[in-house]
């Protein structure tokens, strides 16, 4: 069994780290976007109507599926949802 240690899930499934940066940002905006959904007590079908997209669109963001969300996609149903993001560019450790 191997002894590689990784800063997160995605650095140690994904094939490259470009691929892992990408699903890590991904995924954070999704978690942000279930969070604020579910504190909302927004329907699905409310969602969607505010986001622009099919109720079955907002299903599968609650359902976390992942590979159906691309970045734009995720950071536009964000801004209408009202969240603010912050991007942070760290430089090399």
């Amino acid at each position: 069994m191997s002894e590689n240690r990784f800063a997160s899930v995605w650095d140690a499934i994904e094939d490259t780290p470009e691929e892992a940066e990408n699903m890590k940002l991904r995924s954070l905006l999704m978690t942000a976007l279930k969070n604020h959904l579910t504190h909302a007590e927004m329907s699905q079908a409310q969602a969607a109507k505010l986001f622009g997209v099919t109720q079955p669109r907002v299903s599968d963001l609650m359902r976390g599926k992942i590979n159906l969300f691309g970045l734009d996609a995720l950071v536009n149903m964000a801004t209408a949802a009202g969240l603010r993001i912050e991007l942070r560019v760290l430089q090399p450790a």
